[in-house]
């Protein structure tokens, strides 16, 4: 036991420790994120509560800093009240009931902290994680482009039926005014209720108007979206998200925002298995639920920084836990203009539905854009589009720039020339068998058993498809692992060698013991037909996180 501490206490101090250099640097370079900003919000300690807040607030309701106040369930703030909260008031989601704190459409919040007193709505357990509590959820009667009436109903289980008229959003005044929320934090929300067909989000808006104030607002830790908006007519400036499950800014259902002077910072280990993005830009879930008469969902966004930290990129991109940082679904516009966006892989993808015509290029407008450390800079799902994006985003009118590690900034335009160049040479080069080449790289991927009949274009899919049946037909929790309640995700990076043999096995995670089953389940993969490339086998470098969670 004395053992395991010190390669815990080890770990954790090296975590600690980049993580506080990385907090540390945001801070320095980021004036604006001085005084009521919290990297490291597991670190404070709140009063226990002194007032519970349940049920429906029928009256207008001040809260008081000299209070420390639970949220006990889903609490309501009726239509026609308003529900003010003093600069440096803190709020604590109850974790067993799920609290929650919704604004009903009519309803107003008045939560205008100060940079130096903030208001902190947060989590009541003593070891902090993720989705320990529901989260806030502002309702306005601003347009969407769903059919009928629109609610987030969904969100919420077993609710009270006089409570729902509270769930309903959505009309027609864009110019609506839902109140303040000025120098806040978000933490631990992101709740999912099992019993329900819907996440919580750290902030829902949904058919909120522009006269609504979105200010310095922080949301970390987030089980589900940081900050999620649906419909409506809201503009955000001066956001952080950091260390979400979810996506960081997700728009749907005909929002029209304007999103400036923000930050977005994520980390592949607490990334959910579907990938989450920095912004996920969509118009519709299911296109029959939505009216294509009105317009789609549309972002303006201006002075971003979009941040993916990994100690190992390659190891992190081959392993499969970095996605793409911005997402853009059909039938949306985007305009994305001097910003960053550092360490995805690529750095946009589009929606295969979109042409790579000039129609729709004209409507997502990426200019000014430094892409760094990224594998891809604009690419779509529908790989016949890549070509065209290339050449349309890399123009020199654009001013895209790409560097990477300590290189300078250097216009795509430029480095388009010498990467065609590269291309030539590495088409005409012979391949090396022994030299590992990525997963996504190979024309066939090796061969498991059961896959043998699938074609070329089928054999990826198939791979990952009887890894994944490998992986729990083997997988064993480590009881003492088990026991002292360790849990994470262990990814383990290994090659198929030209000859189908398992190779190089290396993993990291939480803890030894996590690893060290990684590695035996990897150990017991059977010999493969090599993966091949250009119709020679070569060796496939292949990277898969296995999590281990405690119930």
């Amino acid at each position: 036991m004395k053992n395991y501490l010190t390669i815990f206490w080890v770990f954790f101090l090296l975590i600690y420790s980049a993580n506080a250099q990385q907090e540390e640097e945001i801070i320095t370079k980021n004036e604006w994120l001085k005084h009521w900003t919290d990297f490291k919000p597991n670190l404070t300690e709140n009063n226990e509560p002194s007032q519970i807040l349940a049920g429906e607030i029928a009256e207008d309701l001040t809260l008081s800093k000299r209070e420390t106040y639970l949220l006990l369930g889903h609490v309501f703030v009726k239509e026609g009240v308003t529900l003010t909260i003093e600069p440096g008031t803190v709020i604590i989601g109850d974790y067993k009931t799920k609290g929650s704190l919704t604004i009903a459409k009519g309803g107003t919040i008045i939560a205008d902290g100060l940079e130096t007193d903030p208001i902190v709505f947060t989590s009541n357990r003593s070891v902090k994680k993720a989705g320990d509590w529901g989260g806030i959820v502002l309702l306005g009667d601003g347009p969407s482009n769903r059919f009928g009436r629109a609610s987030v109903s969904s969100l919420y289980s077993e609710l009270d039926p006089k409570l729902y008229k509270n769930t309903n959003y959505g009309g027609e005044n864009v110019v609506s005014n839902s109140g303040i929320l000025k120098f806040v934090r978000i933490e631990y929300a992101g709740k999912k209720e099992y019993s329900s067909s819907g996440s919580f989000s750290g902030l829902l808006l949904a058919g909120v108007g522009s006269e609504t104030i979105i200010e310095n607002v922080m949301v970390s830790y987030s089980a589900g979206d940081s900050f999620k908006i649906w419909g409506g007519e809201v503009n955000l400036k001066n956001m952080v998200s950091y260390k979400s499950s979810g996506n960081d800014f997700s728009l749907n259902f005909g929002a029209k925002s304007k999103l400036d002077n923000s930050l977005s910072i994520r980390f592949p280990y607490t990334s959910n298995s579907r990938g989450a993005r920095c912004i996920n830009l969509k118009s519709y879930d299911k296109k029959e639920d939505v009216d294509f008469s009105k317009k789609g969902t549309s972002l303006v966004a201006e002075n971003l920084k979009l941040i993916n930290y990994s100690r190992d990129l390659e190891f992190d991109i081959q392993a499969g836990l970095i996605k793409e940082g911005v997402y853009v679904g059909h039938h949306t516009l985007l305009n994305i203009k001097n910003s960053m966006i550092s360490g995805f892989k690529p750095a946009v993808i589009f929606e295969g539905k979109i042409q790579a015509n000039q129609e729709n290029l004209e409507k997502i407008k990426i200019t000014d854009v430094h892409f760094k450390n990224c594998l891809g800079y604009v690419l779509s799902k529908d790989s016949g589009n890549n070509a065209a994006l290339e050449n349309w985003y890399s123009s020199k009118e654009f001013l895209n720039m790409f560097s990477k590690g300590n290189q300078l900034k250097i216009l795509i335009a430029d480095a388009k020339k010498v990467e065609l160049e590269n291309k030539k040479a590495k088409k005409n080069a012979v391949i090396d068998k022994n030299v590992a080449m990525p997963f996504d790289l190979v024309e066939k991927a090796p061969t498991l058993p059961g896959c043998e009949r699938a074609t070329k274009e089928e054999s990826k899919e198939c791979f990952k498809k009887k890894m994944r049946s490998h992986i729990a037909k083997n997988f064993h929790y480590p009881e003492e692992a088990q026991q002292n309640n360790i849990e994470g995700r262990v990814l383990v990076l290994f090659n198929i060698d030209s000859n189908g043999n398992v190779s190089k096995i290396q993993s990291r995670g939480p803890d030894k013991s996590l690893q060290e089953e990684a590695e035996r389940i990897i150990k017991l993969l059977p010999k493969m037909r090599p993966g091949e490339k250009q119709g020679q086998p070569v060796t496939v470098a292949y990277g898969i996180p296995i999590a281990f969670k405690s119930l």
